[in-house]
């Protein structure tokens, strides 16, 4: 869902979800204070987003709970992936697994403390 949407509330009610669901799954307390890593995959099978309007709705769900502000990110990837082409998905939870195969879209996200020196191209 993205920013610039032309319906404001339907973003609204996007951030909203995501930010329930993260709150049930998020362990950690309090929220992390450095540098984060964010890696997005959002799973459609049908009415695709861009990819670069994905990731900023998520993080702005995420403020004040998985980190204080989304300023902290310092990594971030994400991907998309039509379910209709059978996508190859490696080291996925039992979680994805489950989700995967009962509802759509799906959007997993995970979030780690960055190591901020480090480069991979």
């Amino acid at each position: 869902m993205s920013q610039q949407a032309r319906r404001r509330n339907r973003v609204r009610e996007w951030t909203r979800a995501v930010r329930s669901a993260a709150k049930q799954d998020w362990n950690a307390e309090p929220p992390i204070v450095g540098s984060v890593a964010v890696s997005i995959a959002y799973f459609y099978d049908s009415d695709p987003l861009d990819v670069d309007n994905i990731p900023k709705p998520i993080l702005d769900a995420l403020k004040g709970l998985v980190y204080l502000d989304d300023s902290q990110v310092s990594d971030l990837l994400c991907r998309k992936r039509d379910l209709s082409e059978g996508p190859r998905i490696q080291n996925a939870s039992p979680a994805l697994l489950e989700f995967l195969g009962d509802v759509e879209p799906v959007l997993h996200i995970a979030v780690t403390e960055a190591i901020t020196r480090e480069v991979v191209l």
